[in-house]
């Protein structure tokens, strides 16, 4: 098991050990839903529409699981920055504990909310009948999810991102086996279950996941001694891990739920729009890799160091992460720009998918660097310990920015799709100034402020 003190030593090599591992292992995840609109899209366009409003409603539930990966890594580092160990030892029993009750309540709590949230963002028909029975295999999955997800947290703030990769590496070609098997079974022997074997095929390879996962954090030097008495829950505990979790699920549902207030925008334009955008968004992800992988390892490199007061070396790695971010869109922004509808035809060869989807990724070749310094911002923020900033800054972005100026856009200038794809890009503009003012003020009171003359790391 690695065992890094991301504490001393080279800030580059840090950032290469946790995000390239990290880059890939998203990699397979992004390859892994890529497979899944594939064999949607071999069945028909509405498979697809269903599939994009199925998994958002999905990961609307999964924005907790998230949450618990933020707030476990942020914890856990924070307490091995400070070489505490048995602090270190607690907070990994109860984070897990807190993830099996959390995910037991979301799985009773998602099986009726839903049905409710495909309901409001669709019409009736073909592709809201795929997505509701879809949804309801994928509930399943829930526990693969969530408890993979958020045990990552703790292997990262260990400096451990290549367990993930690994796993997520894994279940990428079961998936591709898997996928076509059950939905369309094995000739004279049995018929599949169509579009909903996409669906199990998810659940079993997630399960997988969470296995591999959880054997590796039983395997961290902090547990070897660990009783079943760690485990019991710790009210004062579990306050902490909620303290750190809600400000950063919350930040992620209320971005979930905006993608929902998008897909009721783009229900007028037809289950093409709705189609296009879930496969535009795939593609966007695939080139945010490489800067997802970059921030989410600033969080346990930042808090690790905040952890042990090295607030200079908290700095050095905001400046790596950003430097380096700026570099990687300097390769996107060109693709986005000019092979969007070729990305787009690779899933769908309907051409007004590949029209509205090619519009979408053109808007977003300038959001990038945006994108790049707000997820950063968050990671610093939760490192901090201050992820309350993170939850009103989304609400601003995604909650009330998203649909008010996809409302002036569309309604008050009656603009097309375009209008959707600019509101977008309004409030996500606005929402990353705000940003900046609220890492400034934090880092002044939390490590003497952002921009402080530092040595070279």
């Amino acid at each position: 098991m690695q065992k890094d003190d991301l504490t001393t030593g080279s800030m580059a090599s840090h950032f290469r050990a946790l995000a390239i591992p990290a880059a890939f292992g998203m990699l397979f995840a992004t390859l892994y839903n890529i497979v899944d609109v594939y064999w949607a899209g071999r069945l028909s366009t509405d498979a697809q529409a269903g599939l994009a409003i199925g998994f958002q409603a999905f990961f609307i539930l999964m924005a907790v699981g998230f949450g618990l990966s933020s707030a476990l890594s942020a914890l856990v580092s924070n307490a091995k920055g400070s070489k505490n160990a048995a602090q270190t030892q607690t907070f990994i029993a109860q984070g897990l504990t807190y993830g099996v009750i959390a995910t037991v309540v979301l799985m009773i709590v998602g099986w009726f909310l839903g049905p409710m949230l495909i309901t409001l963002v669709s019409e009736p028909g073909v592709y809201r009948n795929a997505a509701l029975g879809y949804f309801r295999w994928l509930i399943f999955a829930l526990p693969g999810f969530f408890l993979a997800y958020g045990g990552n947290g703790i292997l990262q703030a260990h400096g451990d991102s290549r367990s993930m990769q690994r796993a997520l590496m894994v279940a990428f070609f079961v998936n591709i086996g898997l996928n076509p098997l059950l939905m369309f079974g094995i000739g004279g022997v049995w018929a599949g279950m169509g579009f909903n074997g996409i669906a199990l095929a998810t659940i079993v390879s997630q399960t997988g996941v969470m296995v591999f996962i959880i054997s590796r954090i039983l395997k961290l030097d902090a547990m070897q001694s660990v009783t079943r008495a760690s485990f019991r829950p710790i009210h004062d505990i579990f306050a902490q891990i909620t303290a750190q979790l809600i400000p950063a699920s919350s930040a992620m549902m209320v971005m979930f739920v905006s993608g929902f207030v998008v897909q009721f925008a783009l229900k007028e334009f037809g289950g093409a729009a709705v189609a296009a955008y879930g496969v535009a968004l795939r593609i966007e992800q695939i080139l945010l890799l490489p800067v997802l992988g970059m921030t989410g390892a600033l969080l346990p490199i930042t808090g690790q160091n905040f952890g042990a007061k090295n607030f200079d070396r908290v700095r050095a790695a905001l400046r790596f992460c950003w430097m380096t971010g700026f570099a990687m869109t300097v390769v996107a922004t060109p693709v986005l720009l000019f092979a969007g509808g070729w990305a787009i035809s690779l899933f769908s060869d309907d051409p007004e998918v590949i029209r509205i989807g090619s519009s979408y990724l053109r808007v977003d070749a300038f959001l990038f660097p945006i994108y790049m310094m707000l997820f950063s911002i968050n990671s610093l923020l939760q490192a901090l310990k201050k992820p309350i900033w993170t939850l009103w800054i989304s609400i601003y972005r995604q909650g009330f920015g998203v649909a008010f100026f996809i409302w002036v856009f569309i309604g008050m200038l009656d603009f097309s799709v375009w209008g959707v794809w600019l509101g977008i890009a309004t409030a996500v503009t606005s929402g990353w100034v705000l940003s900046l003012v609220v890492a400034s003020k934090v880092a002044k009171e939390q490590i003497g402020g952002l921009i402080v003359k530092s040595n070279s790391y």
